[in-house]
């Protein structure tokens, strides 16, 4: 424990969990760390940015793929050179991670942060949903395409997400037993969840200081 909080946000397409970890961390006046985290782990492992990009959130168990991606990182020093591809991004963010907790307090959305960071106790996990209906017109909104575009986006991201999750962590995507809370931003609406979350936080430091 080092007294930072992190908040991670696992969330469903179209939930717009990205938005309200944005929403939670300007409320906390720290930063909210999403895509940031490809650039943080490239710059700490070595590893090419656009490999990592490429991976990111997407596990893999093709012998070839990795074959084909490990002759791009072949001259980098790394502990875990050996590793497939998928291995070595997998590793390369959980590292970012940690060091990412070890240093600030921040909102980390996304790529098994919650279990790359399990055994800090001032961590706080959320999962996020929300009501198809609501999620497809956020997609079709965002995206600008069709109702049924909208909800083939929505299935594919989510079955990668729960894949790449339940792959690299002993915990099951989406289950409530995984987060210390899930909200649904279709019944609270963005600014609620944020306050749900905001609450909560103040609750565990409360706990926390008549436990210390």
């Amino acid at each position: 424990m080092n007294g930072n909080t992190i908040v991670t946000i696992s969330r469903e397409c179209g939930s717009e969990g990205r938005i309200v970890g944005m929403k939670l961390a300007e409320k906390m006046g720290v930063k909210c760390y999403d895509k940031e985290l490809i650039a943080l782990a490239a710059k700490e492992s070595g590893l090419c940015e656009d490999i990592i990009a490429k991976m990111d959130e997407k596990p893999t168990n093709s012998f070839l793929y990795s074959l084909v991606m490990d002759t791009y990182s072949n001259n980098l020093s790394s502990p875990y050179l050996n590793l497939p591809m998928n291995q070595k991004v997998f590793l390369a963010q959980f590292e970012a991670i940690r060091k990412l907790a070890s240093r600030e307090s921040c909102v980390i959305v996304g790529r098994c942060a919650d279990s790359a960071l399990e055994d800090d106790r001032d961590v706080f996990s959320v999962f996020i949903s929300g009501n198809m209906g609501d999620k497809i017109q956020y997609i079709k909104e965002a995206y600008q395409v069709s109702e049924a575009k909208a909800r083939d986006i929505i299935v594919r991201n989510d079955k990668k997400r729960s894949n790449y999750y339940n792959y690299y962590s002993n915990k099951k995507w989406g289950d409530a037993r995984s987060y210390n809370i899930c909200l649904n931003t279709s019944v609270l609406g963005l600014d609620g969840t944020v306050d749900i979350i905001l609450k909560c936080l103040e609750w565990k430091k409360k706990q926390q200081r008549k436990e210390s």
